[in-house]
């Protein structure tokens, strides 16, 4: 099963990339607007301009191609009370075609994923994340998989002025201009498998429906705003789900240099999750940096975000540091500190929530600190193939340390598959 699986997220795509000799890379698109297009990472969010997130391009009769693709298979164990065992295979890849057009560029994009399949009962486990659902019961503990479709859409740039750009995005699945890129996108995520626990304060929009978004670029600013539908994927991840334009979010972001990406951004989310009451209104800020060292890059990410809820009126903060650095070409360090307050660690549980609401109240901070090393073992047919290991622990309140236990752990195993020119 897993096999076919992986056949299809990564040999089909490669064999188009054969088709097409994307092995052979020319040089990008010298146009300010098709390079803009080419540096999106998630809906329109982007990476430092230095990073080299590994893909295959081909330039070819007015088209530019890219393709990339990377897939994990992970062995999850955990300790306490509420820790769980699992053997699961995240994974993306991405297809974008763009062509001038108008005068300007414009750039179709289609991300798709295999989680529905190969992450079984519809979640994986990971101590203390929350968001979403699985089998109409609040995850709690569980991290949810990802839609098959991740992402479709078009782009259109086109150049106002000497220093000028005019974006256009519409996407049926995508991603607002809201938070910094989405951890599956991000430089310093890149040797990461598990999802951050912040990702629902943070980044849980870059699977959004019926996403617009305008933007004007000038020079090393650029300030959008997007409408999309606010709710959350719902538990069919084969299908593209739909409703109306309620939600909307707008971002000013700025690239002082070629190593430095940063971002402030705030929105309003009507009713995200299914299953609760009440709408969210989202503020986030972010600093990337990345410089090319030993092959590939030195990434780090300092992110803070913060969910107001319409209906309970809690204030919820988040913070998260997380850096990835290469050594020797072929070892790559990995780490993250995220500090989270979750009111939503006992939703699967009623009873126990309203009883430790009235004796140690509703809100718990959260520390997590995550260590790891991953080792390139070989490219084989353009797949670049690495084994590694991660380790979590984490501190909480002592009022619910009766249920994770005084000192849980979590290790993740893993194969990582990636195409690499």
């Amino acid at each position: 099963m897993f096999r076919l699986l992986f056949l299809a997220i990564f040999y089909l795509p490669l064999a188009i990339a054969q088709e097409h000799d994307m092995s052979h890379m020319q040089m990008g698109p010298s146009d300010p607007a098709a390079s803009d297009l080419m540096n999106l990472a998630s809906g329109t969010s982007e990476n430092p301009q230095s990073g080299s997130l590994p893909m295959l391009m081909q330039m070819r009769a007015g088209w530019s191609f890219m393709l990339m693709g990377q897939a994990y298979v992970v062995e999850t164990q955990e300790t306490g009370p509420r820790g769980h065992d699992k053997f699961y295979a995240p994974n993306w890849g991405m297809f974008a075609a763009s062509h001038k057009l108008w005068g300007g560029s414009f750039q179709f994009d289609l991300m798709l994923s295999l989680e529905p399949a190969t992450i079984t009962n519809r979640s994986y486990p990971e101590l203390l994340q929350t968001g979403e659902t699985a089998y109409g019961k609040p995850l709690v503990d569980e991290q949810h998989p990802h839609n098959f479709i991740m992402a479709l859409g078009v782009h259109y740039a086109h150049r106002l002025t000497e220093n000028a750009l005019l974006e256009l995005y519409f996407a049926p699945v995508g991603d607002p201009a809201l938070g910094p890129v989405a951890f599956p996108h991000r430089a310093s995520a890149d040797e990461l498998p598990e999802a951050p626990l912040s990702h629902h304060w943070q980044d849980s929009t870059h699977i959004a429906d019926e996403v617009v978004t305008t933007g004007i670029k000038y020079g090393k600013v650029r300030l959008e705003a997007s409408g999309f539908y606010g709710t959350e994927p719902g538990e069919n991840r084969w299908v593209i789900q739909y409703g109306p334009i309620n939600s909307w979010s707008s971002r000013l972001s700025y690239f002082p240099t070629k190593n430095w990406s940063a971002q402030v951004s705030a929105g309003r989310l009507a009713k995200p999750e299914r299953e609760e009451p009440g709408d969210i209104v989202r503020a986030t800020a972010s600093i990337q940096y990345a410089r090319p060292m030993q092959g590939s890059d030195w990434a780090t990410s300092a992110i803070w975000g913060r969910n107001h809820d319409t209906f309970t009126q809690h204030n919820l903060n988040s913070y998260l540091l997380e850096s990835v650095a290469p050594w020797r070409k072929k070892n790559f360090f990995t780490g993250r500190i995220e500090r989270v307050d979750k009111d939503d660690l006992f939703s699967d549980q009623p009873d126990l929530e309203e009883q430790l609401a009235r004796t140690a109240g509703s809100t718990f901070r959260i520390y997590a600190y995550t260590g790891g090393y991953t080792r390139d073992i070989g490219t084989f047919q353009k797949i670049e193939t690495g084994i590694g290991a991660n380790f979590s622990t984490y501190s909480m309140p002592d009022a619910i340390k009766p249920y994770y236990g005084n000192h849980p752990v979590a290790v993740n195993v893993y194969l990582r598959l990636r195409l690499k020119p």
